[in-house]
């Protein structure tokens, strides 16, 4: 992702100042994140809050796409408030996707009055990703449960719970992402599903998140970047 999104910030004409990875996380000091405008954030879960809030004590706006470390985000969002900076979370930057999520909420809406029907998710990833189910798929899974009666939490197993809705994960090489709802009952199914080629939009959409958050402060989504 790191290499995809320098890649695209230099092809729209931006500047690069500072790279951090695991050789050099000393370099993320206050005195270099100055330097910036914006930074983006995809590290991992064991990371990614305390690179977060560095940036927010700089006062730097940032864009991250990070997964894993969510039940640190009320401290993170306050830590950008007080230092009146910018900061935009996502678990997916592609457009596709956003679009997708809009989709699902629809669907969930008029699926919600049919019980006869239950509901079930998959997600596909390459086997470098960490954690599981994926962001994109908790953030799916908490749209359907916000419409459908009777859905109480999400599992990462398959499971014919009423009050459960399942989510299956896999890892397979060189899959860049695919996630699928599907509602089924014993008359139909019915199924949304979005597949990445490429890692390309995720990179794109994170780009075109950094270009919105400069020079703005408060808390954003992609729902703000893409007009929804």
């Amino acid at each position: 992702m790191g290499k995809a999104i320098e890649r695209i910030a230099l092809s729209r004409g931006h500047d690069i100042i500072l790279k951090i990875d695991l050789d050099n996380s000393a370099d993320l000091t206050k005195e270099n994140l100055s330097k910036a405008d914006v930074a983006i954030e995809f590290t991992g879960p064991s990371s990614a809050a305390q690179n977060l809030l560095k940036c927010a004590n700089a006062g730097i706006p940032v864009v991250c796409g990070s997964t894993g470390w969510l039940e640190q985000y009320p401290v993170i969002k306050q830590a950008f408030e007080k230092n009146e900076s910018a900061f935009l979370y996502a678990s997916n930057f592609s457009i596709g996707v956003n679009i997708f999520f809009e989709i699902n909420k629809k669907l969930a809406h008029l699926m919600a009055p049919h019980p006869e029907y239950s509901v079930e998710m998959r997600e596909i990833h390459h086997t470098q990703k960490r954690d599981a189910p994926s962001g994109t798929a908790i953030t799916l899974a908490e749209q359907v449960m916000a419409e459908v009666p009777g859905l109480k939490n999400w599992v990462n197993r398959p499971s014919r719970d009423a009050g459960e809705l399942p989510i299956i994960s896999e890892r397979l090489d060189p899959a860049a992402g695919t996630h699928s709802v599907k509602y089924y009952s014993a008359i139909d199914d019915l199924e949304i599903i979005h597949t990445a080629h490429s890692r390309e939009g995720f990179a794109g959409g994170a780009v075109l998140a950094a270009e919105f958050i400069q020079k703005k402060k408060g808390i954003f989504s992609m729902k703000d970047v893409l007009g929804f």
